[in-house]
């Protein structure tokens, strides 16, 4: 099994991340706004995420960005609330173990920065990654919390970051 790395996203992976996003995005019809495509980051994540209480993970296979998840304050929402953010993969890095290894990069990045909490947004489509979130502790929630724009989503979950 070819094996990947994390890393904290350094500014040269910008441009490639930001292909990665505009490629798997579409996978799932979130294109447009009200999806992550249409967040003006996307262009610029290492900037985005070197902030406070901010942390971006690329994962590289075989020496290459292929995906990459972050974690940052909930626009919007309670200052103990973080969100899971931009975890998108390409397909050669999936199956791999590469999502969960981010996540816990990410959940872990959020209680170093005092999160108690995190959510995420989602698509109903998105059934791995859906499985992965419930395997790893996050609970359904009916309706969105705070104000990120991404009306497009239409699932959201929630963990508590006690147990990361």
């Amino acid at each position: 099994m070819p094996a990947f790395t994390l890393r904290l996203v350094k500014e040269e992976d910008d441009a490639q991340l930001a292909r990665i996003f505009r490629a798997v995005l579409p996978e799932y019809g979130a294109c447009g706004p009200g999806f992550a495509i249409a967040d003006p980051e996307i262009d610029f994540i290492s900037k985005a995420y070197t902030r406070p209480r901010h942390a971006y993970f690329t994962v590289s296979l075989n020496g290459e960005v292929k995906g990459g998840a972050g974690v940052g304050p909930l626009e919007g929402g309670p200052p103990d609330v973080c969100e899971l953010r931009k975890m998108y993969f390409l397909p050669e890095l999936r199956g791999l173990g590469a999502g969960r290894a981010a996540l816990e990069a990410c959940l872990g990045a959020a209680v170093l920065m005092g999160f108690s909490r995190c959510y995420l947004e989602t698509l109903e489509r998105m059934h791995k990654a859906r499985a992965l979130y419930e395997k790893n502790g996050f609970k359904p929630l009916e309706k969105p919390l705070g104000n990120t724009g991404h009306f497009g989503c239409d699932r959201w979950y929630i963990r508590d970051l006690a147990a990361a």
